[in-house]
Parts: structure tokens; sequence; C-alpha cells
């Protein structure tokens, strides 16, 4: 089984190096741009029959930890 993280996929040959699913064509942003437009999980699995319920929590995940970066005050 794959743990969320292992589901995002670099590779300097495929999508500019941009993060991907599982060594797809499938770039991060593009099932988050799907997200934040409203469509729903459920149709998004219906269009990409090869993506799975868990590529897309890996996505939401990926895109949390990316978020997540110290804030330095300067003084």
């Amino acid at each position: 089984m794959l743990l969320p993280m292992d589901r995002i996929t670099f590779n300097p040959e495929q999508c500019g190096g941009r993060p991907c699913i599982r060594g797809l064509r499938v770039r991060v942003k593009d099932v988050l741009d799907l997200l934040a437009s409203g469509v729903r999980e459920a149709e998004i699995l219906e269009d990409y029959p090869y993506l799975e319920a868990a590529d897309i929590r890996a996505c939401l995940a990926y895109a949390a930890a990316e978020a997540d970066h110290p804030v330095l005050l300067a003084r």
C-alpha cells in the first residue's frame, strides 16, 4: 500500500518536473484545480478512471505540506 506522499512523484523528463500522481501525466495542480473549481471527487474519479481516491487525498496532503512553512519575522 502506498503512503500518501509516495503517490506524488517527480520526474524532470515528465511535465517539466512538476509533481505528478504515481508517475502518470496527471499533475497535482490539475487535481487541485478541479477540486478548487467545485468538481466532486467522484466526478474526477469517473473522468480519470486510472486515478484512485487515495491519489486525490495525496494531492491535498501535498498541498497542505507545501503551504506549511515557517514565518520569519524581520527585526
